[in-house]
């Protein structure tokens, strides 16, 4: 006679094939298999490492060179991550001598009132940004041809706010934050797209849009770059960003195809 299973399956299998979500795990008596104990016990290591992980912004300044982008390594007054996880008003404000230094250096490396500049910053998954962020810019750079010479900035123990101040300083029209999300028990590397028009301290996550969970298992760097180059275009002709600005990037043409590519951007 076989011995019956240990393991009882979940008549909702078929919808693992759908989800990355927890769902249809099975049971052994009362409790979740031994398997599936462990794999949450694995994600979950992975979401605490991934939000304490310092960012190598050494490395990620090498690769950037590499594929003909030119950076600048910046800081928020959050001295350490335990500052920075504890004080999230230290993470908007650029540290004194990174404001400096962008006062300085980047008038020497970039044209003044650039078009765009990008903050790639750490934020809460720098697991993200090391892994994302110069791909994305790969995908985006079909629409703007000339990106390798718009400003870079690398940011460490950043907020998304912190765009806001590093814009200014830059003199840039347009500021999209690349920062690491909040990791989630199957998405420890999640990277968010924060586009802001007219940046300064002082605005609002109402004066800004968001584009989220950019991944190769979530939404596509292809995917993203697009809906970035057509929110990017629609500021330019609204003279805004936030909530009066629509992502219809899915549902009708691109800006770009009705009236000519603005300044900086070509239809890829």
């Amino acid at each position: 006679m076989s011995k019956p299973a240990i393991v009882t399956p979940d008549p909702w299998l078929r919808l693992q094939g759908l989800t990355r979500a927890r769902v249809a795990l099975g049971r052994a008596g009362v409790s979740l298999p031994t398997r599936e104990v462990l794999r949450f016990g694995t994600a979950h290591a992975q979401a605490r490492d991934a939000v304490h992980q310092a960012l190598d912004v050494a490395t990620l300044q090498a690769d950037l060179r590499d594929a003909g982008f030119a950076s600048l390594a910046a800081h928020s007054q959050a001295t350490d991550r335990s500052m920075y996880l504890r004080r999230p008003d230290r993470g908007r404000s650029l540290a004194p001598e990174s404001l400096a230094l962008l006062n300085t250096e980047g008038a020497r490396l970039w044209a003044p009132r650039p078009r765009l500049a990008v903050v790639l910053a750490d934020g809460l998954s720098s697991l993200a940004t090391a892994r994302h962020g110069l791909p994305l810019l790969q995908a985006l750079q079909p629409y703007f041809p000339d990106l390798g010479t718009l400003p870079v900035i690398i940011a460490s123990q950043a907020r998304v706010a912190l765009g806001d101040e590093i814009g200014q300083a830059l003199g840039a029209e347009q500021v999209v934050v690349m920062i690491g999300e909040r990791p989630g028990l199957s998405s420890p590397d999640s990277l968010g797209l924060y586009l802001t028009a007219r940046p300064r301290p002082g605005l609002t996550d109402a004066e800004r849009n968001c584009i989220s969970n950019v991944r190769p298992e979530g939404l596509t760097y292809a995917d993203a770059a697009r809906k970035l180059a057509f929110l990017i275009a629609g500021a330019l002709k609204l003279g805004r960003t936030g909530v009066d600005l629509k992502d219809d990037s899915d549902t009708g043409p691109a800006l770009t195809d009705t009236a000519g590519p603005p300044r900086g951007l070509a239809a890829p």
